[in-house]
């Protein structure tokens, strides 16, 4: 592969609603304009489904950065927030970590995060998180959904309708989703 190839792939799409957390993605992973492959798990569960985990970005760097978080989640006693923190203070400090090119949602019961390699770790006001190449779809999407379904929709329904409609409009998003829930 050249260098200058960029890939691209996923939607992830986490939503907290009526009490309830689903966190889901699509399965397209492309190569510059060429679908690499269309069903790419980019869902994870971790700590016995008590948190569940998306990524969007190289999944090599993902994988990594997966297996990093999944440490720092048993060193802090699968303590979600304080593991998202040290996470993202080595992955900006780490001159291995630093050159990480991916992103990642986190979730457990009551709260979402995203962590980047930039330090941040952010939950958000609204109980939405999306991260990747059709984020802005999904998260407009799930916005709307959210503020009109009431007790209409679970937090699973909005993700997969949030999901569906980025694919709808975003290249590098597919109808192939997986969602999980917390438990």
């Amino acid at each position: 592969m050249t260098k200058n190839l960029k890939i691209r792939s996923t939607t992830v799409c986490a939503v907290l609603h009526n009490g309830e957390v689903a966190i889901g993605a699509d399965g397209q992973a492309t190569m510059g304009n060429t679908v690499a492959k269309s069903n790419v798990k980019k869902i994870r569960k971790l700590q016995d489904g008590k948190i569940v985990t998306g990524f969007a970005g190289s999944t090599a760097d993902a994988f990594t950065l997966l297996e990093k978080f999944d440490e720092k989640l048993n060193s802090y006693g699968g303590n979600m927030k304080r593991a998202a923190i040290e996470l993202a203070k080595d992955w900006r400090t780490d001159r291995y970590l630093r050159k990480l090119e991916a992103m990642m949602i986190v979730a457990d019961k009551s709260e979402i995060l995203i962590i980047s390699g930039t330090g941040d770790v952010l939950e958000p006001d609204n109980g939405i998180a999306t991260i990747g190449s059709g984020s802005m779809y999904a998260n407009s999407a799930a916005i709307a959904l959210k503020k009109h379904a009431g007790e209409k929709l679970t937090a699973r329904q909005i993700v997969e309708e949030a999901l569906h409609i980025a694919a709808d409009v975003c290249i590098y998003t597919n109808h192939n989703l997986v969602v999980e829930e917390v438990k």
